[in-house]
């Protein structure tokens, strides 16, 4: 197989793999794009870039791609697609009518589809011919019940779209596929519950290999406290801060998804690791650590309610990998549920973390979403023949 390229662009950042036969070739990140020195980090290299918009990105790419690639066909590439509204419900190949509705989607994501439509557009100009590929991070949630999706407004606007989507997808997909290869077929159809804690932050449930509830909503801002995200807040602090500050509706979102969170509350960092390192000293740290356990705890319980009890708990990304401080202070008081951690294994950060006896499975497992976009794309290339 020729080789394959998987794009995950965030909204300052991009990722990117060269796999070849599914086998990982090169992969690196550009950093702070459209902030003040960005950066390229590519292994222990890192080199300082002149760029202030994702599709400028490319070009910068392109010399480092061909270096890897040396002169062997690149067969596909894929993205990661935050959002795909009510029409994209199963990941699929690019095409340019699809680029164009993704336009008239971006009021749904503004933080995350239009960088990701440029660089389709700007990745589409400099491999003309080579296929692309939509891996939707919002797929994974397509059959979520009603009563879960339903947002409690205006009923007219559901027929607009606005309603519950869910995000984190991709990682939820790759953790529930990893679960049953590791453990077997019955504890990926049992009662799931996925902690994806990184800088982006969401819970999920999952019954039978479907989502069943989950904490972000209409867009990745809504649900756990984040690094620099709010999550839940009361919707009328819009209107409060419009009479009080005269905030118009830009600076409030932009509050609520660039300031906020732990280096809102903090007001020193938005990373687990400066914090914790700095809650004995320092207050506002120690307040910031506080608010996202309790509220993660919080979010966990009340899923455990949608599926009638767990069976096994997934820990996740950044901060659920490797902060074993924060999965215990997560899982503290969650007795009730069956939930008991052995305190060695959790601070060894080992594959299970529960007890002997603990009635649910505790796992700590690596999320990879550029191995299951590249698996994506190659399942899809050979169903198109």
């Amino acid at each position: 197989m020729a080789a394959i390229l998987t794009i995950n662009g965030g909204s300052s950042s991009l990722r990117f793999a060269i796999f070849r036969d599914l086998n990982l070739v090169l992969t690196g990140k550009i950093e702070r794009i459209g902030l003040p020195n960005p950066m390229l980090r590519i292994g222990s290299d890192s080199v300082s870039l002149q760029i202030s918009a994702h599709s400028e990105c490319v070009p910068v790419l392109l010399k480092y791609f061909e270096r890897a690639l040396a002169g062997e066909e690149l067969r596909a590439i894929g993205h990661r697609v935050v959002h795909g509204g009510p029409r994209y419900r199963e990941h699929q190949r690019v095409t340019p009518a699809m680029l164009d509705e993704l336009d008239g989607l971006s009021a749904f994501d503004p933080e995350h589809l239009p960088a990701e439509i440029a660089l389709m557009r700007s990745f589409s100009e400099a491999y003309p011919g080579v296929p692309q590929f939509a891996c939707f991070d919002t797929a994974f949630h397509r059959d979520l019940p009603r009563v879960a999706y339903l947002l409690p407004i205006p009923r007219k606007y559901e027929q607009q779209g606005v309603r519950r989507y869910g995000f984190h997808g991709l990682s939820c997909s790759w953790l529930m596929q990893e679960l049953e290869r590791i453990v077997g077929l019955r504890a990926a159809e049992g009662r799931v519950i996925i902690a994806h804690l990184g800088n982006g932050a969401s819970i999920t449930a999952v019954h039978h290999g479907r989502s069943v509830d989950t904490t972000m909503s209409f867009t990745p801002t809504a649900g756990l406290v984040m690094s620099r995200r709010s999550g839940d807040v009361d919707p009328s602090l819009a209107a409060y801060f419009a009479r009080t500050e005269n905030m118009s509706v830009e600076r409030f979102n932009h509050m609520i998804n660039t300031e906020s969170g732990l280096l809102g509350i903090s007001e020193i960092s938005s990373d687990m690791r400066d914090l914790s390192a700095a809650e004995k000293s320092d207050s506002r740290a120690a307040d910031a650590v506080a608010s996202f356990c309790y509220n993660a705890k919080k979010h966990l319980a009340a899923l455990a309610a949608t599926l009638g009890g767990i069976d096994t708990v997934i820990f996740s990304a950044g901060i659920g990998e490797n902060v074993p401080v924060v999965r215990a202070r997560i899982c503290e008081g969650l007795e009730f549920l069956g939930i008991q951690v052995d305190s060695v294994a959790n601070h060894q950060n080992a594959a299970i973390i529960s007890t002997n006896d603990s009635k649910v499975a505790v796992r700590v497992m690596r999320t990879d979403e550029e191995t299951f976009v590249v698996r994506t794309v190659s399942a899809l290339l050979k169903k198109a023949g």
